[in-house]
């Protein structure tokens, strides 16, 4: 929807375009116009910030105030030289004058009420635990791993990664909130094909997050949850379910994963954007190729969990230390991040649970058994592609997705969930519907969109990471008639929470 000083602009911009067949008698008019039109574009461009979405109101509206100046400078030049007499304009010239501007001023309105009808303004919806959400940012670089995305030898892998952690709400206080990075607006614009310029008012979306806090003291540590976003996307993707998280007492580190990761910008100013990888011939090529790449973000993974068991010895940034509960540490992720979660499960016992939203299979986790409990989600579009008489398969599923997937989910030696969630398409698990709800949030609300991911995630971290029983891990729920658990995939091998 539109903010207020959007619908003011618009208004004054029509208002000023219907007015112009009396501006050459009415100078007062005229100049009154002027200022009601700057004064708007002042009062919209400070507490609203000008975004592409009114891209015609301005353009009418300059338009407009060009006009208004050349009124004003005309009259003022007229009674300079004493030359007032003009022509009488027939009346016809003069109601096809304004109905001219009149369909240019509405077409205005019309074109800027359907852009931010489209991308809206929104609201994060609130988390609903009891903290407040604090964060950093850190760059991370790994000695020991030679970055094999660069030709330069002697690079090391360097990773940008965001923590954020629970707060007491007291202490966020007076805090202005962090608003939504411009990372994600680059990684929409890869993702959907559509300029990254749309999105450039999302750093105008306040968050629920602020920096500068003392993590709370309610708890003497906190359970621990690494983030990996999808390829082409960003570590702040999922918001709100981070949010959720973190409100409910959990620290949770966003991974951005360089050169697979949307654009990755570091503290000095360097960017590093998505490389697509190469065209090739075969499946079994671009599986192997997706091995390797899946597997650097599991190394990735196991750098960030070193990190933090030193930080929590003697954290450099004076906020963690003493307060990372590592026995009990999950991750989740979605797409490739998911794949990077499944691998990561795979390769690293110290993490005791995952979660992958609709990731694949790539690595050593489609050869063993995983030893933690572990959730996989399903968009009910991608889901349609096991169907062996579907005409299309999503452009998400590849051949060796059935094979790999069977293997995990009935080799596993923990409890296994599989959810598939009917109106759900790849990007769903993002926030991707709060956005556009127009566009992306599928015979469902937005903010109960968001929810189900966020309220999935946090029962299952709840129950594994805590040990807290899970009415929503039991089976279907009233409040999310599009969630159904797979009998086959579904299935709790030991009794009690690891």
């Amino acid at each position: 929807m539109m903010k207020l000083m959007e619908w003011i602009l618009v208004l004054v911009t029509i208002g000023a375009a219907l007015c112009i067949p009396m501006y050459s008698k009415r100078r007062k008019l005229a100049a009154g116009m002027s200022a009601a039109l700057i004064l708007a574009l002042l009062l919209h461009g400070i507490l609203d910030s000008f975004r592409v979405m009114l891209l015609p109101t301005y353009l009418v509206a300059g338009i407009i105030f060009i006009v208004l100046i050349i009124k004003v400078v005309k009259e003022y030049r007229n009674r300079v030289t004493g030359h007032f007499a003009e022509k009488q304009k027939p009346r016809w010239r003069s109601w096809l004058q304004l109905t001219l501007v009149a369909m240019l001023a509405l077409v205005s309105g019309v074109g800027s009420g359907l852009l931010t009808w489209y991308f809206p303004a929104f609201t994060i919806p609130d988390p609903t635990g009891q903290f407040a959400i604090g964060t950093f940012s850190q760059q991370l670089v790994d000695e020991t791993r030679e970055e094999t995305f660069t030709p330069e030898n002697g690079d090391k892998r360097e990773l940008m990664i965001n923590v954020w952690y629970p707060v007491n709400p007291e202490d966020a206080k007076g805090i202005t909130p962090e608003s939504y990075p411009s990372e994600l607006g680059e990684a929409i614009s890869l993702v959907f094909g559509i300029p990254p310029k749309v999105f450039s008012y999302l750093d105008t979306i306040p968050t629920h997050v602020v920096k500068g806090a003392a993590i709370s003291d309610a708890s003497p540590s906190y359970p621990v949850v690494l983030f990996s976003p999808g390829v082409r996307s960003a570590r702040f993707q999922s918001m709100t379910a981070v949010e959720e998280l973190v409100s409910h007492g959990y620290i949770v580190v966003g991974m951005d994963h360089p050169y697979t990761s949307a654009r990755v910008t570091f503290p000095d100013g360097r960017k590093v954007s998505y490389e697509a990888g190469p065209e090739f011939a075969t499946s079994e090529e671009l599986y192997q190729y997706n091995v390797e790449g899946v597997g650097i973000r599991a190394a990735d993974a196991r750098f960030v969990l070193d990190t933090l068991e030193q930080w929590n010895l003697n954290d450099p940034n004076q906020v963690l230390e003493g307060k990372l509960d590592l026995n009990h540490t999950g991750i989740m992720g979605h797409s490739y991040g998911g794949a990077t979660t499944a691998e990561a499960l795979a390769q690293d016992e110290r993490l005791r649970a995952g979660l992958s939203l609709e990731g694949g299979f790539w690595g050593s986790v489609s050869k063993t058994a995983l030893k933690q409990p572990f959730m996989y989600i399903m968009s009910g579009e991608t889901a349609k592609s096991f169907d062996p008489n579907a005409t299309s398969k999503d452009n998400v599923f590849y051949p060796e997705f059935e094979p790999d997937l069977d293997h995990v989910m009935t080799s596993s030696l923990n409890d296994t969930y599989y959810l598939t969630v009917e109106n759900f398409f790849h990007q769903s698990f993002t926030d991707i519907s709060l956005i556009s709800p127009k566009l992306f949030a599928r015979g469902m609300t937005p903010e109960h969109n968001v929810d189900i991911t966020r309220s999935y995630a946090l029962a299952f971290f709840d129950r594994y990471l805590k040990g807290e029983e899970q009415p929503l891990l039991q089976g279907p729920a009233s409040q999310f008639p599009e969630v159904t658990y797979d009998a086959k995939y579904t299935k709790i091998r030991n009794e009690q929470a690891q």
